[in-house]
């Protein structure tokens, strides 16, 4: 088999949603002496649009960007090790996390996913975050952005408090925010002064590939 048809078959099975399919062409890949960070960018990547692009078509639904998420994941467990530094052209470093009081991880997951195929150093903070620990993030590892995840209404209070914390720790020039969840808004993104609003994962990581371009 030729290394394009590899790369297809990678692509192919991250679209199929198929675990095994992936987990096989990324075997495959390295046996035949693709540089995994082409497999990444070239096989999965490429899959993950079209995953994407589905989705905005309303021919994919959450369901299925969940389990592309998981083909991504279990394909990075085989490349991941083959991976060097040197080869990662990073487009940025972004981190995410879904606020205090708050802990729904799905979309947040997604969108996580969907950076790091696209080439993002993605650093993940998970559920329940406090404001505290996201400004000492973004202190210590100085993201080009930050992602922020409310899914209660009750939690989107909390978005506005993280935005004060960075700017009261004179962060809040340093960092773009992006803002997601079910109850917001874009009216209430710029209202509590975030730089974007994502109604979903998929429009999230464009605007974030617009800003690093």
């Amino acid at each position: 088999m030729s290394k394009d048809e590899i790369l297809r078959r990678l692509r192919d099975s991250v679209v199929n949603l198929d675990i095994e399919g992936v987990k096989k062409a990324c075997e495959e890949a390295l046996a035949n002496g693709i540089p995994p960070i082409k497999a990444l960018t070239e096989g999965m990547a490429r899959g993950m649009d079209i995953v994407g692009q589905k989705y905005e078509a309303k021919e994919y639904f959450l369901a299925e960007l969940i389990m592309s998420g998981e083909v991504m994941k279990e394909g990075m467990k085989i490349l991941e090790p083959h991976i060097k530094e040197a080869d990662v052209k990073s487009l940025g470093r972004i981190v995410v996390g879904t606020v205090k009081g708050d802990l729904h991880d799905i979309g947040k997951n997604i969108f996580a996913n969907l950076l790091l195929a696209a080439g993002f150093d993605v650093i993940d903070l998970g559920a329940n975050v406090p404001a505290e620990q996201f400004v000492e993030t973004v202190s210590k590892h100085k993201p080009r952005i930050l992602g922020l995840s409310a899914l209660l209404t009750i939690t989107m209070l909390e978005l506005e408090n993280v935005i004060k914390e960075l700017e009261k720790a004179g962060l809040r020039s340093k960092v773009k925010v992006i803002v997601g969840g079910a109850p917001l808004t874009e009216d209430y993104a710029k209202r509590i002064g975030a730089d974007a609003y994502a109604p979903d994962a998929v429009a999230g990581v464009n605007i974030c590939k617009k800003w690093v371009k």
